[in-house]
């Protein structure tokens, strides 16, 4: 399977060496993959929330429900299951959790409402309205999840989780050029869709640019990036 890692790379490499940029480590390289990735994937949220408001205000035609369509597969890719038995009623979500969107209790699928902190304290100062196995709620704090009522039945986390950080591998020859090395044990491509390959090099050529403060490269990747999101828009 090809490398999107290397071909976005290459890319990125060529643009800056043609026009005199300087040149951009590998270590250099990945941290600016890493962000320019993270900008993407939090970006679908956005857009997806965007479309939504779209379609209900009936400004968006039946064709977009392709484009939400298309988002939320890419969204669903990073959904994940876990179950876990809370200890004194908490347990902690896995640290590449990025939003919860449920949690229920096993077998018997009761879901559990998620509650501000603020509202739990006032929900739990009357009988009436403290939850309850029937209605049961939970807190988040950090990454701890806490129950009320207090409960050690296991329960069914969906989550999404964090795409992984794209690292770019590669072993050096006698004259120390790196070369692509996808063997390595740490390598890891991007995670995001081929379609995200252009909006990749453009992020990745500002954040070069800022880094090495050449203003022209920075203006050239985010004016790709413009003509990107006009030709998808």
């Amino acid at each position: 399977m090809a490398s999107i890692i290397n071909t976005v790379r290459a890319t990125v490499l060529s643009i800056a060496n043609k026009n005199n940029y300087g040149y951009i480590t590998p270590s250099d390289f990945n941290l600016y993959a890493k962000q320019a990735q993270l900008d993407i994937f939090e970006d679908y949220f956005y857009q997806y929330n965007n479309w939504i408001v779209k379609q209900n205000a009936r400004v968006s035609g039946s064709g977009y429900a392709d484009i939400i369509k298309g988002l939320v597969e890419v969204v669903d890719s990073f959904s994940l299951t876990s179950s876990y038995t809370p200890i004194l009623n908490q347990f902690d979500l896995p640290n590449d959790y990025y939003l919860v969107n449920k949690i229920y209790f096993i077998p018997d699928n009761t879901e559990i409402e998620r509650v501000s902190q603020s509202k739990i304290l006032s929900l739990n100062a009357s009988q009436l309205t403290a939850p309850s196995e029937m209605f049961p709620a939970y807190t988040l704090e950090g990454n701890t999840v806490t129950l009320y009522p207090s409960s050690t039945k296991s329960v069914k986390i969906q989550y999404i989780r964090y795409p992984k950080d794209p690292n770019w591998t590669y072993v050096s020859l006698s004259q120390g050029e790196p070369v692509f090395d996808q063997s390595a044990a740490d390598y890891q491509d991007f995670e995001l869709p081929l379609s995200d390959q252009v909006n990749l090099v453009n992020k990745i050529l500002q954040y070069a640019g800022m880094s090495i403060r050449e203003i022209p490269l920075v203006q050239f990747g985010q004016a790709e990036e413009s003509i990107e999101n006009t030709q998808q828009g």
